[in-house]
C-alpha cells in the first residue's frame, strides 16, 4: 500500500481533474501553450475566472507558465498531465 500522503495527493489531483471547466482549460493546452485571453475566448469565460482556475491548476503542478513581456503563456506541466487527460478522453470516447 502506498504512503497515506501519496494517496491523499492522488485523490486531490483527481478532484482537481473532476471539474469540467478545468478540463476545458487543460484541453486548450493539449497541443500548444496559450495565454489567458486565448483560453477565455475558446471556452467563453472571463479572463478573471480563467485566471482563478489556472491558479488552482498551477498550484497542483498540472500547468506551468512562461512570461513574455506582459503576456503569460500557460502549458501542461509535463507529459504525465497530457497522458492522464488523453487516457480520460479515450476512455469516455469508447463508451
Amino acid at each position: 500500500m502506498k504512503d497515506e500522503k501519496i494517496i491523499n495527493n492522488v485523490a486531490r489531483t483527481f478532484k482537481i481533474f473532476g471539474d469540467s471547466t478545468r478540463i476545458k482549460i487543460l484541453y486548450t493546452m493539449f497541443e500548444n501553450e496559450v495565454c489567458v485571453q486565448e483560453i477565455a475566448n475558446k471556452i467563453s469565460m472571463t479572463q478573471s475566472a480563467v485566471s482563478h482556475q489556472l491558479s488552482i491548476l498551477k498550484d497542483a503542478r498540472l500547468v506551468k507558465s512562461r512570461k513574455e513581456g506582459k503576456i503569460v503563456y500557460y502549458s501542461l506541466d509535463d507529459d504525465h498531465v497530457k497522458k492522464i487527460l488523453g487516457v480520460g478522453i479515450e476512455h469516455v470516447e469508447e463508451m
